[in-house]
């Protein structure tokens, strides 16, 4: 399979993988033969980009992380609690039920038992492509993946990854407490709107902390994760030194993944273009060795993307090196000239040194 922009495809092409919906159930199935009418459907949910069947790379598969079921699973739960606290405007009505902590523990330890089952040295390959979503559910699971992924990778125990996992999958359910005409306004914030959008990291931190089943540290994530290394964050403008390391963590996958994902104001960036972002924010927004840390482990090339090599060579990426994921494997299918090889070979970018990704075409 291959990935494309949802703009490029046409009627006739076959999906490569299943789209979902913001509840985790399938709505289009792997194998689907896209029309005019689906195409624009996917591109009117925000859908960018989509994995498409193409002959020439029928054998390169992209593993999930975690399983349909617990994918389905996490997103119900979100789903059911965030709306359950946005259509209450008092949370203390809902948090007297103490729910939120046996209900999200499970959804950890789901998570947790399927991550460890990957292969070590897998990489993180999320981006919100085949997901017809309500930002806010799937953004939640995504930023809980991310940071319980890279606590692994940084010898977190069980414990720890349970806690830093229930701070990121809630990091956001102070944005219940928004109007949702602020969060989906395609247009620029007035300064008294923002200033309403920075109120939910204590919202959050207000909800959580009332529930005895959800760490306290777990609700400074959600107080936390939009405070800044050089102070210059809110709601407090504490010092890197005074942020909580799981906040950190948080930090940079929250600001990753909202850069990756179709929002109404723009639309979505891809891995590299949003890792660049990221690297440009070191020492002032966010700590360098978190993001070297995070670029380590993220897929900036996910395979299946189009790329065009600095000897002008057009290919798929089919293979990730974990020891480099910026110089992956490439199946050449083009030539400079643009014309498509009748035998297509592949490079491995770790290898040859002389070669590099000079864009990504999609």
């Amino acid at each position: 399979m291959r990935l494309l922009s949802t703009s490029s495809c046409q009627a006739g092409m076959r999906l490569g993988k299943s789209i979902f919906s913001e509840d985790g159930i399938v709505l289009l199935n792997v194998g689907v033969e896209l029309t005019d009418a689906l195409i624009r459907r996917l591109l009117h949910f925000g859908i960018d980009y989509v994995y498409i069947a193409d002959p020439a790379t029928d054998d390169v598969q992209v593993e999930d992380l975690i399983s349909e079921e617990t994918r389905a699973h996490a997103i119900q739960e979100v789903r059911t609690h965030f709306r359950a606290f946005i259509e209450n405007n008092s949370a203390s009505k809902i948090s007297k039920g103490h729910v939120l902590g046996r209900a999200f523990s499970n959804v950890m330890k789901m998570i947790i038992d399927d991550l460890q089952d990957n292969k070590p040295g897998t990489l993180i390959m999320l981006m919100n492509m085949n997901v017809m979503n309500n930002y806010l559910y799937q953004h939640s699971l995504n930023v809980c993946i991310y940071v319980t992924m890279l606590g692994m990778v940084n010898g977190y125990s069980r414990d720890q990854l349970t806690t830093i996992g229930l701070g990121a999958l809630l990091h956001d359910i102070g944005l219940t407490k928004v109007p949702g005409s602020l969060l989906n306004k395609p247009g620029a914030l007035s300064e008294a709107e923002y200033a309403e959008i920075k109120k939910h990291p204590e919202l959050g931190f207000q909800i959580l902390k009332e529930e005895p089943n959800i760490p306290l540290l777990s609700a400074h994530c959600a107080f936390q994760h939009h405070e800044r290394e050089d102070g210059g964050g809110y709601p407090r403008g504490i010092l890197g030194a005074d942020i909580h390391e799981y906040a950190k963590w948080i930090a940079v996958a929250d600001s990753y993944d909202a850069m990756t994902t179709h929002r109404a104001h723009r639309p979505a960036m891809l891995p590299h273009q949003a890792m660049e972002v990221l690297f440009a924010g070191v020492g002032t927004l966010f700590d360098q060795k978190k993001v070297a840390l995070f670029r380590d482990n993220v897929a900036i090339y996910p395979i299946g993307v189009t790329v065009l090599l600095s000897s002008k060579v057009k290919g798929v990426v089919v293979a990730i090196n974990p020891a480099v994921p910026q110089r992956p494997t490439v199946r050449v299918l083009e030539d400079a000239d643009g014309k498509r090889l009748a035998q297509p070979y592949e490079v491995d970018l770790s290898e040859k040194l002389t070669l590099f990704i000079e864009s990504v075409d999609i």
